[in-house]
């Protein structure tokens, strides 16, 4: 996609702990279209959160960024200042992020905490303010906004602190929205229910959407495009519907055969061992221990990423010579 709003290449942020060096991110490159709802998905481990903790600058110690470039909207977002990236959090890229109970404040009332994330960006009097913050919540969905305003965190379920997550985030109509498995601890109706809400909030506001998750049903869901990530490499980048019907790389596969389906009778395949420990990491293709199709290859050389077909990238040797199990995907669901 030629119009890009962020551009992530040969992306490492590691970890330095006392027992050795985490490569959490290791080379993770991608492109995120104007407009687009873009997938990152991979088990735990799997380089998901630190990537995006990684674009917004905000890698907690002892991480930190040592190689690549983040181009957003044109700018090398490693070249700001903390002043600089200060301005662009909350204003151009909203985050929301996976536990509302941990992210909002337990001791500011749901106006204040609003509030402030506007008055950081913008000057505003104090009716404008209250005006939008009303007009906000009006558009998540919240009930009997002049009274549950001034209350507190607590006083609300999990869906609905999620959906004051929601609009803290989008209160300065950012172009790009990261959400980070922002429907984990909700139950299942009310998760429909937030990416419903977050769907129909990214079409009426254009936003770019980078929605992270180890769900496969939700990036059916949510995503045009989909980048595949195994212990802190990219394995696969495709549509979301070829990926699902036509994966190329096993541990697409393997992901997608741990998905229940509620249309179909569907055995769900396990995925053997776990992700490799990150300070000592395979030699080779990194997920070559758990793979059925390893070769003697695939224990020595590290794949590249190489295009299979237009739009469709694959890091794995054997990509020609087997034949992979796709999921068949009916109405984006």
């Amino acid at each position: 996609m030629e119009d890009n709003i962020l551009h992530v290449e040969g992306l490492k942020t590691h970890f330095f702990t006392e027992a050795g060096v985490v490569k959490a991110v290791d080379g993770v490159s991608f492109t995120l279209g104007r407009g687009e709802s873009l997938g990152l998905v991979g088990e735990s481990g799997s380089g998901k959160t630190v990537t995006a903790l990684s674009v917004l600058r905000i890698v907690p110690k002892p991480g930190r960024i040592i190689a690549g470039k983040i181009e957003y909207d044109g700018g090398d977002l490693l070249k700001k200042t903390d002043g600089e990236m200060q301005k662009i959090r909350g204003k151009d890229i909203g985050t929301i992020f996976q536990d509302p109970s941990s992210s909002l404040n337990p001791v500011y009332n749901i106006e204040t905490q609003i509030r402030d994330v506007i008055l950081a960006h913008e000057k505003l009097s104090a009716k404008a303010c209250r005006s939008r913050i009303i007009k906000l919540l009006e558009l998540v969905g919240i009930p009997e906004i002049e009274t549950r305003m001034r209350e507190y965190p607590h006083q609300f379920s999990g869906g609905m602190k999620q959906r004051v997550a929601i609009a803290r985030a989008l209160v300065c109509e950012p172009k790009l929205l990261f959400a980070d498995e922002p429907t984990t601890s909700l139950d299942v109706t009310i998760q429909a229910q937030v990416l419903d809400l977050l769907n129909e909030l990214k079409r009426r506001l254009g936003m770019s959407l980078v929605m992270i998750t180890h769900d496969m049903g939700i990036i059916a869901k949510m995503t045009t495009r989909v980048v595949v990530l195994y212990a802190g490499l990219v394995c696969e980048i495709a549509k979301t519907m070829d990926l699902f019907e036509r994966p190329r790389h096993p541990y697409t596969e393997a992901l997608l055969g741990a998905v229940p389906r509620l249309d179909m009778r569907k055995a769900l395949r396990l995925i053997p061992g776990n992700i490799p420990n990150l300070i000592n990491p395979p030699s080779g293709c990194r997920f070559h221990p758990r793979c059925k199709y390893a070769t003697r290859r695939c224990e020595i050389e590290g794949p590249l990423l190489e295009e299979t077909e237009q739009g469709h990238e694959v890091a794995c040797h054997e990509w020609r010579n087997i034949k992979l199990k796709g999921e068949k995907v009916s109405n984006g669901q």
